[in-house]
């Protein structure tokens, strides 16, 4: 077999080399394509399957990163943007539920100065979350507005800090860079 040529666009104006077909036959040959489904139970059943497929697709992108099937409120350069610039750091929310662990476990203890360290605890948790939080909901701002001046960057800031909260292997879409890396 020879390679066929490759494909040119067509001059508007040129002739498009066959005929036109009749409305009949393009109404059939339209028809067909579409093979829609002759009852409800039918039409359910391949709805479900098109929805899960795209459920699995969507799961496979936020464990990949592939950007082109993530949902809509993971795509963009710059929610990417703020997904790297959190996952290139350390931060005090991601380490809270092994806290809150520890000093649940400690609070349970029968001794009342542990039971007074670990309310101490959670006071010291809370006020350094609440701090960090802070620090890099500006800093992420003021990085988001030099890079990118023209985009629409609303949501991206909460976006950033709700992902904090998040251990950093239990993220999604996975981290892309590594810790000290620059995003």
């Amino acid at each position: 077999m020879t390679p066929s040529p490759p494909q040119q666009p067509r001059d508007p104006q040129a002739p498009k080399g066959r005929p036109t077909p009749k409305r009949a036959m393009a109404q059939s040959q339209r028809r067909s394509l579409a093979s829609t489904p002759t009852n409800r139970k039918d039409a359910s059943k391949r709805q479900r399957e098109a929805r899960r497929a795209d459920l699995a697709r969507q799961r496979e992108a936020l464990a990949s990163g592939d950007e082109r099937y993530l949902p809509a409120r993971d795509k963009g350069p710059v929610r990417r943007f703020a997904r790297d610039y959190v996952d290139s750091r350390f931060c005090v929310a991601e380490f809270f539920l092994p806290l809150a662990v520890l000093i649940l476990v400690l609070s349970v203890l029968p001794q009342p100065e542990i039971k007074t360290i670990s309310l101490l605890l959670w006071l010291a948790v809370i006020v350094l979350i609440v701090l960090d939080s802070i620090g890099t909901g500006f800093r992420l701002r003021k990085e988001l507005q030099s890079r990118f001046p023209n985009e629409n960057r609303r949501g991206a800031v909460a976006y950033g800090l709700m992902r904090t909260l998040q251990m950093r292997r239990l993220r999604l879409p996975k981290p892309q860079v590594k810790r000290g890396e620059k995003p």
